[in-house]
């Protein structure tokens, strides 16, 4: 038991790095463990939150690399247009340089005949409109061009910011959960067990007969019921950031898996899930429903009936059944 003490104050010295701050009864008095459950709770909530930004900014990459290549293509065509606009200044420069539009013009004057003059001097002034016109043609082109390079490089700029912002999410998430993993190892073995528990099971027995009771007064379709039998076949598997099956699943991983089943598409964030269907109420819950968490949002699950959800809660307890009032609830939405 002195060995166990020993790390729990390790444990005290780990959360004052951390920042977490214990209000222990007395000077004495050794952290409570709902307060220590309280402060990795958070620490996995703050490494989900910048999990599903860095799932955003994958988004918007996808994004910006269409963008990009649209203007790539266009920017492509457009060299090829100024550089024929270019050919043909080069050529007209060439010409006058040679003095082809001028000679026959000296010529007419030298020889007195006024009607010759007239019209050499017609076609010079043809030749100057022509010239004029070519030459506001490739100024034309040289801006355009120039417009699209930099709409080019402004697009490959914000790729490098997207990537290195998801880089950034990336390292956040590593340090957060190292640093929930480090608090979480320096508690005795069954102080552990008791910041483990769950009010949710992730026992995919149990959680298929919790499924069967809540949906079994419930409408459930064909397709919401492919759905939810395969995010209730989930339950038990392992909690990763950024994954999406088969093994392991994030909360917006297992949702848009989910819902793959049904032929629905939903993007890889909870944040732009939300946004993918029809807003419901939380009176209006059907199963099948995607529930949203935190403001901003930044956990989503999926509604099975009798008050439960079916969610990829953190690293330590995987996909689970639980309460859909065990976490700050944002709202509902439908998709389909």
């Amino acid at each position: 038991m002195r060995n166990g003490r020993k790390r729990f104050t390790a444990g005290l010295a780990t959360a004052a790095v951390l920042g977490i701050a214990f209000v222990p009864s007395s000077a004495q008095a050794e952290p409570d463990i709902d307060d220590v459950r309280t402060q990795v709770e958070e620490l996995y909530h703050s490494a989900e939150q910048a999990s599903e930004r860095r799932n955003d900014a994958h988004i918007e990459l996808e994004r910006l690399e269409g963008e990009l290549s649209v203007l790539q293509a266009d920017e492509a065509a457009q060299s090829e247009g100024f550089e024929s606009v270019r050919g043909q200044v080069a050529d007209a420069v060439v010409s006058q340089s040679q003095g082809a539009s001028v000679a026959p013009v000296t010529e007419a004057v030298l020889s007195g005949n006024t009607q010759d003059f007239l019209s050499e001097l017609s076609t010079l002034s043809t030749y100057n409109d022509v010239q004029g016109r070519i030459v506001s043609t490739y100024t034309t082109e040289l801006a355009s061009l120039q417009i699209r390079r930099e709409a080019t490089q402004e697009r490959v700029d914000r790729i490098a910011e997207v990537e290195a912002q998801a880089q950034a999410e990336s390292d956040a998430i590593d340090e957060q959960v190292a640093e929930a993993e480090a608090l979480l190892a320096t508690l005795e073995a069954e102080e552990a067990a008791t910041v483990l528990a769950s009010e949710g099971t992730s026992d995919p027995v149990e959680a298929a007969e919790v499924a069967e009771t809540a949906t079994s007064n419930a409408a459930v379709s064909g397709s919401v019921s492919a759905v939810l039998d395969y995010a209730l076949a989930q339950v038990g598997k392992s909690y990763v950031y950024g994954a999406s099956g088969p093994n392991s699943f994030d909360c917006s991983g297992l949702t848009s898996m989910a819902w793959a089943q049904a032929g629905v598409s939903l993007p890889r964030s909870s944040k732009a899930q939300y946004s993918a269907g029809t807003k419901v109420s939380r009176s209006e819950l059907q199963p099948g429903d995607l529930v949203f968490y935190y403001s901003p949002i930044s956990h989503v699950g999926i509604y099975i009936g009798d008050g439960q959800i079916v969610h990829a809660a953190n690293p330590r307890t995987g996909v689970e059944v639980t309460s859909v009032g065990s976490m700050p609830y944002s709202g509902a939405v439908r998709p389909g």
